[in-house]
């Protein structure tokens, strides 16, 4: 289980990585791989729109076996699954439908349906049956004397179970060798580590060295030896382990884009790319230890629209991480362009995002509350 330490990750089992696809911008995809990319694995689900309880509907086992890898339904389940709507299926679909913020009907209408076929993170959303994108964790109120006010503040971040993290604050990453990737693609990974690093005082060191590295990261295609398969062209796109495992895999058949437009408004190219920054700056949220957030423009939401880039961090994602390690002295609590990478002398070559020092998260969060509601007694 992903939310778990695996120990010694036994690399000469896992199978050789294939190629992955990578393109400046969605319109070189090749014509053919852009039409490949809207049999989406999971559209088939599409069909069954309108079911409800009590219905016995050919190939709804399949969509039982899709939350329970997301963690909807517990891995310890020891029956096989049938094709019929039960009380199983229904509960699924409530706390599916509460995570993301759905009409909670327990149906499978079109609004949740057209949800659940995105392409997203392959990490669970619920941990031993217990949802941690709508926890509620970390509320607080605050009243004014005279006023009759009372504010209610919901932090929507979640955190693995056990809030692992890093202990130390200099961490390296590699890249798996046999992917023979472009500087252009690595320079992808050293900017997303950079907007992680603007905001906590960690430090990320790009070096050779694969199976000593803190994180390792590799492209790989179906049963690539962790247990959690990827499925081809979306469905899963990638999926990271929580402290202090460090294994970062992405599905190697995804068309990534690297540096250039994701698609726009045209529907196949918009299909066919994936913005590899965004997924990539997503599952660093995971090796640093976040979990998945409810809050639909926060890098640690679970799932990506094709054609979108998403990049910066929300409030959500910065409360989160600097829950765990406190506040980069030099942050100013706006999200900006990621500083420039350093080189650092450690006998391989690599960049390095260097970030120094730490202040109190809670000092940081305090006054930004004490304003906000300062701001609105004045009104």
């Amino acid at each position: 289980m992903r939310f778990c330490v695996f120990g010694v990750f036994l690399f000469f089992l896992v199978p050789s990585p294939i190629s992955a696809g990578f393109y400046p911008n969605s319109s070189a995809i090749p014509p053919d791989l852009r039409r490949n990319a809207t049999g989406n694995v999971w559209n088939s689900f599409l069909n069954f729109t309108g079911c409800h309880a009590g219905m016995k509907v050919d190939g709804l086992y399949k969509l039982k076996q899709y939350f329970q890898h997301f963690g909807y339904i517990q891995g310890n389940f020891s029956g096989s699954f049938t094709d019929d709507f039960d009380d199983i299926l229904k509960n699924a679909v409530e706390m599916y439908q509460r995570n993301f913020r759905l009409n909670v009907t327990g149906e499978l209408d079109d609004l949740t349906l057209q949800h659940v076929v995105l392409p997203r993170c392959g990490v669970p959303d619920v941990v031993n049956g217990t949802s941690t994108m709508r926890s509620g964790r970390r509320a607080y109120e605050v009243s004014f004397a005279g006023r009759g006010q009372r504010f209610h503040a919901v932090k929507r971040y979640s955190l693995f179970p056990g809030e692992p993290r890093w202990r130390r604050r200099d961490l390296t990453y590699a890249f798996e060798p046999r992917n023979a990737l472009t500087e252009e693609v690595k320079s992808v990974f050293s900017r997303a580590f950079a907007r992680w690093a603007e905001v906590v005082p960690l430090t990320f060191t790009r070096v050779e060295t694969f199976l000593n590295s803190d994180i390792s990261i590799g492209f790989y295609s179906g049963d690539h030896g962790d247990g959690e398969p990827f499925d081809g062209q979306m469905g899963t796109l990638a999926h990271a382990f929580s402290p202090p495992n460090g294994h970062f895999h992405l599905d190697g058949d995804e068309n990534w884009v690297v540096s250039g437009d994701v698609g726009g408004n045209n529907f196949l190219s918009e299909r066919a790319a994936i913005d590899l920054e965004s997924v990539a700056v997503h599952e660093i949220g995971h090796l640093l230890g976040l979990g998945h957030s409810s809050v639909q423009d926060s890098i640690m939401y679970p799932t990506i629209t094709t054609g979108r880039r998403k990049v910066d961090l929300a409030t959500d994602d910065v409360e989160g991480v600097q829950y765990l390690y406190g506040a980069n002295p030099n942050f100013n609590g706006s999200r900006t362009p990621p500083p420039s990478t350093q080189q650092r002398d450690t006998g391989d070559s690599g960049a390095a995002c260097r970030i120094d020092g730490s202040r109190s998260v809670l000092t940081s969060l305090l006054l930004s509350t004490v304003g906000l509601f300062l701001g609105l007694y004045m009104l």
